[in-house]
């Protein structure tokens, strides 16, 4: 019972020291956009751990992610980073996964910070449709930021003539990421998967905070890049 236990503590050593594989590949053959984008990977693996120590060192309840919160991070992170190496223009089916991985795991966050709220209004069985469809338009908001750092970051490799950290693929393939974002957070909500309420649930008024906050900054961002988009393409 107790290996069992440890498995996804496991996976996540596992996973981190294949990041760290993938960045030294990334070196090896001098690609910058895979070495930065597989480093970012393997140090937002550490993220939830940053939460629970200052959360500790604050004097705040304890925060406990779990291991599965890392892992899933790892897992979407690996998958990305490799993406950068080639598949993502050699195997058609890699980008699909990334997004519907990565997608599964925002929206599992998103979803669960939305059932608190709901639930703390007293109004959590009545809004349950409510929660799942505003967990959907929250990611598609989501989906639609990320294209556009994507659009922004090839408009400043030309602009600076170098290569960029991420790559945007064309249109057919934006609207195809979308559509995986969705299949993502569908996957979450038709599963109804509660896994990080507890820690949600531990923090209600944070947790609110947060949701505004990121929805605030998607917004706004996603404004200011596609205003930065439009007239570069005028220019």
């Amino acid at each position: 019972m107790g290996f069992i236990s440890g498995l996804p503590s496991l996976g996540v050593v596992i996973f981190q020291g294949c990041i760290l594989v993938v960045l030294l590949e990334a070196m090896r053959r001098r690609d910058i956009a895979a070495a930065v984008n597989a480093f970012v990977s393997f140090v937002v693996v550490f993220l939830p751990l940053l939460v629970e120590l200052v959360a500790r060192e604050g004097g705040s309840a304890t925060v406990d992610f779990g291991p599965e919160l890392p892992l899933w991070i790892a897992v979407a992170g690996l998958l990305h980073s490799i993406g950068m190496l080639g598949p993502y223009d050699s195997v058609r089916w890699w980008d699909t996964l990334t997004h519907t991985v990565s997608a599964m795991l925002v929206a599992a966050l998103v979803y669960a910070g939305l059932v608190v709220i709901a639930e703390e209004t007293a109004v959590g069985g009545q809004w349950a449709g409510g929660v799942a469809v505003i967990t959907i338009l929250f990611m598609i908001a989501v989906g639609v930021f990320w294209e556009l750092i994507e659009l922004v970051a090839r408009a400043v490799g030309d602009r600076y003539d170098v290569e960029p950290v991420l790559v945007h693929y064309g249109w057919r393939d934006t609207a195809s990421d979308l559509v995986f974002d969705v299949v993502g957070t569908l996957i979450v909500v038709v599963l109804d998967l509660r896994l990080f309420v507890p820690v949600a649930a531990a923090y209600p008024r944070t947790t609110r905070r947060l949701l505004v906050g990121s929805g605030v900054v998607i917004l706004g961002g996603s404004l200011v890049m596609a205003l930065i988009v439009y007239l570069g393409r005028r220019r």
